[in-house]
Formats: structure tokens, sequence, C-alpha cells
């Protein structure tokens, strides 16, 4: 299941909005601001949340993703969000200590 939810993720492209801006706004509008610093669109942003989660997140990141995914209604789109919201707060922390 989680190889399926990974592989959408980084097949999506427009539809990503669909699925994603109606659930979490908050999110979604902070997505475009980080993908936007970045210079990348939407789809661009989440496929690499999910690439540098996938190869960089701690064991601890990981468990507190699938105990989010088990409680949630839409699996997919939580592990998704998990990895957004994981990167973004990534790559404020690697600002903020840089400054």
């Amino acid at each position: 299941m989680l190889g399926e939810i990974l592989s959408a993720a980084r097949d999506s492209g427009a539809g990503i909005e669909d699925w994603l801006a109606p659930a979490e706004p908050e999110i979604w509008s902070a997505l475009g601001k980080a993908a936007e610093a970045e210079g990348i669109d939407h789809a661009t942003y989440a496929r690499l949340a999910v690439a540098d989660f996938s190869s960089s997140a701690p064991e601890e990141d990981w468990a507190t993703m699938m105990s989010r995914m088990r409680n949630a209604n839409d699996p997919g789109q939580s592990c998704l969000l998990s990895m957004i919201t994981w990167r973004m707060n990534r790559v404020v922390g690697a600002c903020g200590h840089s400054h």
C-alpha cells in the first residue's frame, strides 16, 4: 500500500491540487509559498518531498507518519501531507539555522 501511495505521489501532476487543496487549505497555501521560494510548482515540490522523506527521514518520523495514516480517512492523503509538511519544516529549519 505505501508503495502505491508513493508511486501515485511521484506520478501526480495537476491532479494533486484537487486532492490536497480542499482537504488542507492551509498546508496547500504553505506548499505554494515553499514551492515558489524554490522556483518550482506544487506537484514538483510534492515529488521532492516524497523523495526527500523516503531517503532522509529518521525512523521516528516514519513511525509518526504511519500512525497518522492508520488513523486517517484517506491514508494516501495523510502520507503525502506528512511528507510535504516534513520537508517544509526541514527546509525552514535549515534556513533558520543558516541565518
